[in-house]
């Protein structure tokens, strides 16, 4: 009887719901139960394994840092199983293990360390990282053979302990034999974008302090007005292959090669805090010179966690295009398949046109993606997709496949992984603050800054170089006085069902005749032109007039040619008067950094000087409504200001 009574109030019960505008957020519940429940796995497991390692025995492989132990565990548990696919090539996780064994002694032997009792020297950190000290080592390398002497020629001083060690190669299995050495030895790691020459290669290599690089053979004549300023900074020099070499330059893989391949004692690369320093990942370089953004053994050991978030398995095998040099390629795509113990597919480039032809020929089932690669292949891909930042403390997932979203708001999400959208101001570059100093949450709908609470848990680490790379990075008095959040500086939205949605960049967003435009709202409205193929919409000063105007560079999709009536039709229609571009750069393909991310700063600096760029440009005629050519007579008249936009 009184499951009866109740059974008309469980009825009504979604009508309160919604009345009281809960039932939006409700409704996606036990999807937030399920991806909390999977997170907090997550972690219970991440921090049993650190646990175990940290209890191991110091001498043996296991007892080293979060990537030593984590690889030594599979070639042990699953030692057959295929790890790594490159081309022809296949290694099994036993492999990996003795090819990053031999990189890792090839390393301690360039550190003096050779193998015999007490090891040579104190442990794996260097000045300032606090890496654990270790008395009477034994000789842990049973049949590790005679010592050989530290190689000599290349006039650098042997490595010291944590000494950073840079690595200029392409996407390939060497690439992760010696990240995963350089790892054992105690060693850290700068990955340097590969298409680095001249003053920005040597600005990387200074900002992280890098004592050495190894570089790959094929960069060797590109390099070869570098060497003089390489060789000038005492670096040591070594090539990952067997071609001819400059003077000072040795194959480091011929001297991995002829070390054993058993274990090295985990005490070499064992922090003693977790917080410490291990890696350096540079910044794409959208705003300016790369900045080295430096990664803790924390985030290593959370990005282990990465695919189990996503829900892939052991058996799933993983296709990974991606440089390696960037966070999305080493930590998500590497690392995270080790957390899982699956096996990736890594390729040296992405190709459109064997993409589909490898999948079914290795059985891949997960596909990881950033910017426009997945564009290439398909046009509503069913996708998981997932935010975050190299250097950044915050990461969201859409674990419900909702279209268009990159994560969820919701409150047991928030619990986990904490975060907030607060109000910004386009026009200063900074957030709203209400009377009594603090930061303001947005609304539904509302695009807000994406901001993340620091603390140990959740900390930020700033740049390798001074404190002053890491201005506006950290915002203070965000909701109470004291507290500090990380700056994401990107916009999200947050609809009134919690899913959030990628909205810009704050340096995206510009200002013109007073209002704010978004360059994603035109770029999506340009986009719907079945001509356009791709579109970068950024901002450029025009003298004489306030703001920024808006510009289009603009790629044909093939055999399409440029209608300029229709155009013009179409953002009239879809635009307001503001937001419709001033100014048309046609071009044949779009300029983007490595990773994938559009140039715009850079095309926003070349500006629309039709007599300094060769690409065709178009201006809108406000008074005759329509594109016209950007000829030096109406570039002139609109410096005179006698052209109106």
């Amino acid at each position: 009887m009184a499951a009866l009574l109740l059974l008309p109030l469980l009825l009504l019960l979604p009508l309160l719901l919604l009345k009281l505008r809960l039932w939006p957020q409700l409704r996606w519940l036990a999807a937030d139960l399920a991806f909390s429940v999977r997170a907090l796995r997550c972690k219970r497991a991440l921090r049993a394994r650190a646990l175990a390692a940290a209890a191991a025995d110091p001498e043996g492989p296991e007892g080293g840092c979060s990537l030593a132990w984590r690889l030594a565990q599979l070639a042990r548990q699953r030692p057959a199983h295929t790890f790594l696919i490159h081309g022809a090539q296949r290694f099994s996780y036993a492999e990996a293990e003795r090819q990053s064994n031999r990189a890792a002694r090839a390393f301690l032997r360039a550190r003096g360390w050779d193998g015999g009792p007490g090891g040579g020297d104190s442990g794996a950190g260097g000045a300032g990282e606090g890496e654990r000290a270790v008395h009477g080592v034994r000789d842990a390398a049973a049949g590790s053979g005679a010592a050989r002497p530290v190689r000599e020629g290349d006039g650098a001083a042997p490595l010291a302990p944590g000494a950073i060690v840079a690595l200029l190669l392409p996407a390939c299995p060497e690439f992760l034999w010696l990240w995963f050495g350089l790892a054992k030895a105690g060693l850290r790691v700068a990955f340097v974008p590969t298409a680095l020459r001249r003053g920005p290669l040597l600005h990387c290599l200074r900002s992280c302090g890098a004592r050495a690089l190894v570089l790959a053979p094929e960069f060797l004549e590109s390099l070869e007005p570098d060497l003089p300023a390489l060789r000038a900074m005492g670096l040591h020099l070594w090539a990952a292959g067997s071609e001819t070499h400059p003077a000072g330059i040795t194959d480091f893989l011929a001297e991995a090669a002829a070390e054993v391949d058993g274990p090295v004692p985990g005490y070499l690369s064992a922090p003693q805090n977790i917080m410490d320093t291990c890696l350096y990942i540079f910044t794409s370089g959208t705003t300016g010179l790369p900045k080295a953004a430096r990664i803790s053994h924390l985030k290593v050991l959370q990005c282990q966690g990465f695919y189990q978030l996503c829900g892939a398995h052991q058996e799933d095998v993983i296709y990974l295009a991606l440089p390696l040099y960037h966070m999305s390629g080493s930590l998500l795509g590497i690392v995270g398949c080790l957390g899982i113990g699956a096996t990736v597919v890594l390729k040296s480039k992405f190709s459109a046109g064997q993409f589909w032809e490898d999948c079914q020929q290795h059985g891949v089932t997960v596909f990881q993606y950033i910017g426009e690669l997945c564009r290439y292949l398909v046009n509503q891909p069913p996708v998981l997709e997932t935010y975050g930042l190299t250097e950044g403390n915050v990461a969201t997932f859409n674990y419900t496949g909702q279209r268009g979203a990159v994560g969820r708001a919701s409150w047991l999400y928030k619990h986990v992984f904490p975060f907030s959208l607060i109000r910004y101001d386009v026009t200063t570059g900074e957030p709203i603050r209400n009377t009594q100093g603090l930061c303001v949450a947005t609304s539904p709908g509302e695009p807000g800054l994406l901001v993340a609470p620091v603390n140990q848990q959740s900390p930020f680490l700033g740049y390798a170089g001074g404190p002053e790379l890491a201005r506006g990075k950290l915002l203070k008095d965000v909701f109470q006085p004291g507290d500090v959040f990380f700056n994401t500086g990107d916009l999200l939205v947050c609809d009134d069902q919690g899913f959030l949605r990628f909205h810009d960049r704050t340096g995206d967003t510009f200002r013109w005749k007073g209002e704010n435009v978004a360059t994603t709202e035109v770029a999506e409205a340009l986009e719907a032109l079945d001509f356009l193929q791709e579109v970068n919409v950024y901002g450029v000063t025009v003298p004489g007039h306030e703001g920024r105007a808006g510009m289009a560079a603009l790629v044909l999709r093939p055999p399409h040619s440029l209608d300029l009536v229709q155009l013009y039709v179409h953002v009239s229609e879809n635009l307001p008067p503001y937001a419709r571009p001033r100014f048309l750069r046609l071009q044949e393909s779009l300029a983007t950094t490595e990773t994938f991310k559009q140039q715009k700063v850079r095309m926003a600096k070349e500006g629309f000087d039709p007599s300094a760029l060769s690409d065709p440009l178009y201006i809108l005629d406000q008074a005759g409504g329509a594109y016209l050519p950007l000829t030096p007579d109406r570039y002139s008249a609109l410096l005179a200001g006698d052209l109106r936009i």
